[in-house]
């Protein structure tokens, strides 16, 4: 296993600067976010550390790239972009489908395996009504990740925090019976999960045992842990808006048991990246208290995953 993490808390720094972290505070890698320049339409979004459009229209685009990694001694696990590809808002989902595309293509130029995303969602209709269009985006999504041998992650979070994204969510993958008919209905093995543990907790469901079952599927995995609020979520119950119940913390800071979490990791055999994935309020008010939190995570989880021999 590498231990890396997610760009997307670093979004006011250039990439070199973000590796300069990574390499100075120990870091063995990156997922990188590449959403196409624009305006964050929610936190953690929008940000665009690999611009991968200007990349591709590069003769030495991902050449370039490669050597800012190799210079630093980090390895670029994996690119990031978290959109909803089945929003009803036409526009929104046609962008997202080609920027996928795009990712896919950025990904094969840079000799990248993974990719991490959303299969997205209409929030305003039940699963089985949007089932087909689900099929009809991703089908064609994933036979061409499969012909450039990438792996794609669907995080298992169900984007269920605010009231636009009431009642449904913006993510259908949420859940293992879902997971069981997107894999039986796209068995390609390049279409898996980037796993999460906390986005089982706050939902009140077991986050060891599906791990047996999908291990086959898990690509990538994120490193969030998260604290559920008893007495408030006593007063407004699981059918609230999570926000009003729960508080993503930093690994070690939760409900998340990590040792046993890593337990089962390593049963099933998994050796990919393990990203940090930071969404702390508590520390998020400076750029300092942001790389405070990555140093900290660091510190946390190398207990579980021995530094590399470089």
């Amino acid at each position: 296993m590498e231990l890396g993490f997610i760009t997307a808390i670093l979004p006011d720094l250039p990439l070199g600067e973000v590796l300069e972290v990574a390499s100075t505070i120990g870091y063995d890698c990156l997922e990188v976010c590449c959403w196409p320049p624009s305006k964050a339409e929610r936190r953690y979004s929008g940000v665009t550390h690999l611009d991968l459009q200007q990349m591709l229209g590069s003769d030495n685009g991902a050449e370039v790239v490669l050597r800012q990694f190799s210079a630093a001694g980090v390895t670029l696990a994996s690119l990031g972009y978290y959109p909803n590809p089945l929003s009803p808002r036409d526009e929104e989902s046609a962008l997202a489908v080609a920027h996928l595309r795009c990712v896919i293509e950025g990904a094969q130029a840079l000799g990248v395996t993974r990719i991490n995303t959303f299969v997205g969602r209409d929030w305003t209709r039940t699963v089985d009504a949007q089932w087909d269009r689900f099929l009809a985006t991703w089908r064609p999504l994933v036979d061409q990740a499969a012909a450039a041998g990438i792996r794609i992650g669907i995080e298992n979070c169900p984007m269920i925090f605010t009231a636009d994204e009431w009642p449904g969510g913006k993510n259908l993958a949420s859940n293992p019976a879902t997971w069981r008919r997107m894999f039986s209905d796209i068995p390609d093995p390049h279409f898996g999960l980037n796993y999460d543990p906390s986005h089982m907790v706050w939902q009140q469901m077991d986050y060891l045992k599906p791990m047996r079952e999908f291990a086959a599927r898990i690509s990538h995995v994120h490193a969030k842990d998260v604290r559920v609020d008893q007495e408030k979520l006593d007063q407004v119950g699981v059918l609230a808006f999570p926000n009003l119940y729960h508080s993503p913390k930093l690994p070690g800071l939760g409900d998340v048991h990590w040792g046993k979490f890593f337990s089962v990791l390593t049963d099933i055999g998994y050796d990919g990246p393990v990203c940090v994935e930071v969404e702390d309020r508590a520390y998020e008010k400076t750029l300092e208290d942001r790389i405070r939190a990555l140093r900290q995570s660091y510190t946390y989880l190398r207990q579980y995953i021995p530094s590399l021999e470089r």
